[in-house]
């Protein structure tokens, strides 16, 4: 790490403390803003549904989406950090016991460990730590007290969890050792604050294994990473590429990183999903975690060798990658696997004129439907608020995502069917009673796999191979990422950046390129790997390099 002080003095403390509170109240505001344009008059926090295109002005959409289709809301007492709404906490808590079940097939177990980092422990691994000394929040006092030594609020766990590692790995019978915690971690971010993408503090799981050989390391790291791939593909409907990270790119201190990418149609940037880490014995090497070789060779005497760890971890990003992929100008759109309410049920046909006995008799058969779907396994609830019409309650709930409406008056009761509408795609019809328990479930899985087609098709026609230097910025400007043949080397990553930040300067002829400031990077070498490099013999692309491609490397805008 750059130096994070051991104990750093007070003068030091209170100027960065200035300096961070300044940038967070600017970022605040300036996402306030974002949600608070004028419609008509009113502030559109005042507004009951969307007044932002999507196509239009995507941030300030997304912001807008995400607090009124109540997500999120901003927490006013400290700047960058967000209350996640039960509709939040359900997507992620099924993230996480889809994940969890899986993980425990692998014989990992479930620990926790403190939230504190001393000075000492970040001292060991300061290499890897630098990149997160500018966001290290620092504890100073205790009550009216200065603490001794001040202490840091974790921004990830290695330099917590490995001295216990070493303590705890005294054979290789103890191996492997697979301990994951689902924990907030906190990285006092300076720049602007995103909810879900960029937050001062964030939920996640952090998995930390120790193993005795390369091998075994390597296996579980595509294991996990498959894994995570399923929470995007199958829970989600968010199609990813599975990938390794350049050596530029891959997790600080690890020996190589693994990651499943997105892609964000709105504006055509990429977006890392979760990764995947072999940390080899970098850390080991820190921590001094060791066990005697089991298979010494020949008449050698057993030496003391280094485990090889791993780490992983996936974030509630997921579910701000999620909203702005599905997410339109109604609102949210939920994929029906993680959404809290599957199925909404609104009455129709009901006025003032309808007599008590029939409305009474009208909801009894809604509380019967109700249950039927329920026995199906159909998180099912049904709104009968008085004082919305029902085009009022279409809107409200087309807002929040739910997948289905079903819509259920005195004409569908004497016909003994429902009307449907599916949030996705606005496709209308009727359903038999009788047919609810299997049409349903049938009808929302329908929807699931439409949600990832959908992005899959549109993800894939945006994942463009060229072989032409000149072609690039035009493609990253209609949206798209990048295959390049690449050498995969770090300077040339830095020059590929450059020359694909644009400046203002007006180019020759009809059409002026005035290309966005923002430079493409490296987001992966996928494993899937398209023909046409030969190794040894294609040239990378960057038209500043001399040297040979080692395999096609995808490229992009990105988060």
């Amino acid at each position: 790490m750059a130096d994070a002080p051991a104990e750093p003095s007070k003068s030091a403390l209170k100027k960065a403390e200035k300096q961070a509170k300044m940038a967070a109240d600017k970022a605040a505001k300036a996402a306030k803003q974002a949600t608070l344009a004028v419609v008509g008059g009113k502030k559109a926090d005042d507004i009951i549904g969307m007044t932002v295109s999507k196509t239009e002005n995507f941030p300030a959409w997304y912001q807008e989406v995400v607090l009124k289709a109540e997500m999120i809301e901003y927490y006013t007492e400290i700047s960058g950090f967000f209350i996640l709404r039960p509709a939040s906490m359900f997507i992620w808590n099924t993230i996480r016991k889809w994940f969890q079940e899986r993980i425990e097939a692998m014989d990992v177990e479930e620990a926790s460990f403190p939230m504190f980092l001393s000075s000492k422990s970040l001292e060991k691994e300061k290499d890897h730590v630098e990149g997160f000394a500018p966001e290290l929040a620092w504890v100073t006092k205790a009550g009216d007290k200065d603490l001794e030594v001040p202490v840091a609020v974790r921004p990830t766990s290695e330099a917590v969890m490995y001295p216990y590692y070493s303590k705890w790995i005294r054979s290789h019978r103890d191996l492997p050792l697979r301990l994951n915690q689902w924990n907030s971690v906190v990285r006092w971010e300076a720049k602007q604050t995103t909810p879900f993408l960029r937050a001062r503090e964030f939920l996640w799981q952090e998995g930390h294994t120790a193993h005795l050989t390369e091998e075994l390391a390597g296996e579980e790291v595509l294991q996990i990473l498959e894994l995570y791939a399923g929470v995007y593909e199958q829970l989600l409907a968010v199609p990813v590429v599975r990938g390794r990270k350049t050596e530029k790119e891959k997790f600080a201190g690890g020996y190589y990183t693994t990651t499943v990418e997105g892609y964000i149609p709105s504006n055509g940037r990429g977006i890392q999903g979760a990764t995947s880490h072999c940390l080899g014995q970098n850390f080991s090497k820190m921590f001094d975690i060791t066990v005697e070789d089991p298979h010494p060779k020949g008449d050698e005497k057993a030496k003391h060798i280094h485990v090889w760890q791993n780490s992983w971890g996936l974030s509630t990003r997921v579910i701000g990658v999620m909203v702005m992929i599905h997410g339109d100008d109604k609102g949210l759109v939920l994929p029906p696997r993680i959404s809290k309410i599957q199925v909404i049920m609104i009455p129709v046909g009901i006025t003032k004129s309808t007599a008590p006995e029939d409305k009474a008799r009208h909801y009894d058969q809604l509380e019967e439907i109700k249950r039927t779907l329920k026995s199906a396994g159909v998180r099912t609830d049904y709104d009968i608020r008085d004082g919305y019409t029902p085009a009022w309650k279409f809107n409200d709930w087309e807002l929040k995502g739910v997948p289905l409406r079903l819509e259920y008056g005195p004409k569908d009761a004497a016909k003994s069917v429902v009307s449907f509408a599916r949030r996705d795609t606005g496709e209308k019809g009727t359903i038999a009673i009788s047919e609810l328990s299997t049409e349903v479930p049938k009808l929302l899985e329908t929807i699931q796999s439409d949600l990832y087609n959908k992005a899959e098709a549109s993800f894939r026609s945006h994942r463009i191979e060229i072989t032409e230097w000149e072609k690039v910025i035009p493609a990253l400007d209609v949206k798209n990422v990048v295959l390049i043949p690449h050498c995969l080397k770090e300077k040339c990553e830095d020059k590929i950046k450059d020359l694909t930040t644009g400046n203002q300067e007006e180019t020759e002829g009809p059409e002026q390129m005035k290309a966005p400031s923002m430079g493409m990077k490296s987001l992966c070498i996928p494993f899937d790997q398209p023909a046409g490099i030969v190794k040894g013999e294609t040239k990378c692309l960057n038209p500043e390099c001399e040297a040979l491609a080692e395999s096609w490397c995808m490229f992009g805008r990105s988060y």
